[in-house]
């Protein structure tokens, strides 16, 4: 796989059925190594490793209603009480980060209501901080850390 633009971390795989497979630690299985779940499973040990975020706290590709249809969002980090401090979308590395897909982390968040975007392709990572009373984010250099 290709190399990303995230710290060197340690990962679990298995060959089987003529595919790679790579243990998820939030799901507790292994799940097939295409593309964005090798961006997914680094921004997971990103989240983990690197910002302290504790495994309890996370939650990967779960459903959600948006408009009548079923969305999965990728990643999301829930606060101690339960609201959602970030919600994080991963592509394949060649797919471009455009603006259709901070449209679409958008939408996902309309009913999330996170304090913190992320956008990667394991390439280029974007952050932001919510503002949603005036419906507005602002770019951010860094995902803060976890702080209990």
């Amino acid at each position: 796989m290709q190399t990303l633009n995230f710290p060197t971390y340690d990962f679990r795989f298995k060959s089987s059925e003529n595919k790679v497979w790579i243990f998820d630690d939030i799901r507790k299985k292994y799940v097939v190594l295409q593309p964005e779940e090798w961006v997914r499973q680094h921004a997971l040990m990103f989240l983990m490793k690197t910002k302290k975020y504790p495994k309890s706290h996370i939650n990967v590709e779960k459903q959600l209603m948006l408009n009548g249809l079923k969305k999965r969002y990728d990643i999301v980090v829930f606060n101690p009480d339960g609201s959602i401090r970030i919600l994080v979308e991963c592509k394949a590395p060649e797919v471009g980060i455009t603006q259709n897909t901070f449209d679409q982390i958008a939408r996902y968040n309309m009913p999330l209501q996170s304090e913190f975007l992320m956008i990667t392709n394991g390439l280029e990572h974007y952050y932001c901080q919510m503002d949603g009373a005036n419906e507005k984010y602002t770019f951010l250099k860094e995902i803060p850390d976890f702080s209990h």
